[in-house]
């Protein structure tokens, strides 16, 4: 008993020493990220029921030029949006996320590798009409969102969500939607049928689809992952056209363990917080 008292106690401390040194590094990334030019973290008071001054100005006032911008909506480390604005010069890329200890990994890599058509926006993506205008945006990439299974509202891909795209995303501007969720591919593969939206490309294995496409190579750092699990991507390429209202599903989807997953899938991402 004492041996096993002795052992909780090193556990303890173990694990107390992790979230002591976790906490630090991400207190000193939240530092950074208000030096990075690359990055932009509005205050409250400048997106709550108002419009931020760079609404309508992006292509001129951050990348100085009048190229397509293309939003990835819960970029997480960035890698997508990285990756694209590499591929894509002649582009604009956008990365959103509220968690800015993570995005702070693609800001630093834009800006160490000198991709200045890659930029991050650290915000709620329900804040998204505060800051873009109508027609601004070109594209939209969701890469492995929470599938919400609990919480309709919040579900990216939900109505809810698509009707908020509609206010900036340009007419016949594609979505893309890259997961690993089989509950969220059913559930918006439903929404675009009920709906009849035009879907482009669905498929429920990616890498088994033989598709030729350089964009879908970019995996992402918890893709990577999952692939090593065994576990199948799934892609959705849709648009929305002139949609007014959206139906939801009145569908009951079979619930998947992607939270669960994401716990254990990789024992030492503490130390890459």
């Amino acid at each position: 008993m004492p041996e096993r008292n002795q052992e909780r106690g090193s556990y303890r401390k173990k694990n107390s020493t992790i979230t002591l040194h976790m906490a630090k590094k991400k207190l000193a990334r939240f530092a950074e990220m208000e030096r990075l030019e690359n990055v932009f973290q509005p205050r409250h008071e400048e997106i709550f029921r108002t419009d931020h001054p760079l609404k309508g100005k992006w292509g001129k006032e951050i990348f100085h030029n009048d190229h397509p911008i293309i939003l990835e909506i819960g970029c997480g480390k960035g890698e997508y949006t990285v990756g694209l604005g590499k591929l894509y010069p002649e582009k604009n890329f956008i990365g959103i996320d509220i968690k800015g200890a993570r995005m702070w990994h693609g800001a630093k890599t834009a800006l160490e590798q000198n991709i200045s058509n890659a930029v991050f926006l650290r915000i709620y993506a329900e804040m998204l009409s505060s800051v873009f205008a109508p027609e601004e945006i070109s594209e939209i990439w969701i890469t492995f969102p929470d599938p919400q299974m609990a919480k309709v509202r919040k579900r990216l891909t939900g109505s809810r969500f698509l009707s908020l795209y509609t206010c900036f995303l340009k007419p016949g501007g594609p979505i893309h939607l890259k997961t690993d969720s089989p509950f969220l591919y059913a559930y918006t593969s439903e929404l675009i049928q009920i709906n009849h939206l035009k879907c482009h490309v669905r498929t429920e294995d990616l890498y088994a689809a033989g598709m030729d496409d350089k964009i879908l190579g970019i995996k992402t750092f918890y893709e990577q992952q999952w692939l090593s699990r065994g576990k199948q991507i799934k892609y959705i390429r849709f648009s929305l056209d002139e949609v007014n209202t959206l139906e939801e599903p009145d569908t009951e989807f079979e619930k998947d363990n992607y939270h669960s997953e994401a716990r254990y899938m990789n024992p030492n991402r503490a130390a890459d917080l």
